[in-house]
């Protein structure tokens, strides 16, 4: 995750750099509590779905189908936008049957489906949210060990280190809400959302003040 402007050098003494510290764990942390998002659905993933309708002819292009990974062919498809490729889908179009052959699949499934093969042949689309079946809201400590610790456990990419605050202080002058906004929008060498396509709003800010400080994060709010 980083920094939406490039930190000018100068840091306060010591004595402030403590104080100042310990006041934005505690504003971060208060503005996690209060930060509220709907989360994902239990419906299944795009690349479930896939596995379970799709692959069948996407896979290897059967029947003329686009197959997963031409970037070409997808291209032209990604065009049209998610919306009338859903309704292609749920419809039926040339050789492929309605819902891809699986009644049982929902609209929101079928729409993680189509993303998927799209993001695996060279898109960069976001998933929508299912705000019918709110699920438990992932902690920060989890969505960071499942996958903001790839590039931010060891500074991979210049992407700031988990709990290194000297690096996170330039990223965070601009406030919580600015940092969360640039995570999901994605910046520089990270994707929207970290790569990590059904993370909510909430997740990520809470994902962003953990890695700031795992201790205060992680502590009860008062």
């Amino acid at each position: 995750m980083d920094a939406d402007r490039a930190f000018d050098g100068r840091w306060p003494k010591a004595s402030a750099w403590t104080r100042w510290s310990a006041t934005t764990a505690v504003v971060l942390v208060a503005a996690l509590a209060a930060g509220s998002a709907p989360a994902q659905s239990g419906a299944r993933s795009g690349p479930q779905v896939v596995a379970l309708a799709c692959a069948n002819c996407h896979a290897s292009g059967k029947d003329g189908a686009p197959r997963i990974g031409d970037k070409k062919a997808w291209s032209k498809r990604a065009e049209l936008g998610l919306s009338a490729l859903t309704q292609e889908a749920l419809t039926g179009i040339r050789r492929m049957p309605a819902h891809g052959g699986s009644p049982m699949l929902s609209d929101l499934e079928v729409q993680r489906a189509i993303i998927d093969m799209v993001n695996k042949s060279g898109g960069h689309w976001i998933e929508p949210v299912d705000k019918t079946q709110p699920a438990a809201v992932r902690s920060g400590a989890q969505v960071v060990q499942a996958q903001c610790s790839k590039c931010h456990q060891d500074g991979s990419g210049g992407a700031p280190r988990i709990d290194d605050r000297a690096a996170w202080a330039p990223r965070l002058k601009n406030g919580l809400d600015a940092t969360v906004r640039s995570a999901i929008n994605g910046h520089g060498g990270m994707p929207a959302r970290g790569g990590m396509a059904d993370l909510s709003d909430a997740e990520i800010r809470s994902a962003v003040t953990y890695m700031f400080n795992p201790g205060a994060a992680a502590a009860p709010a008062k």
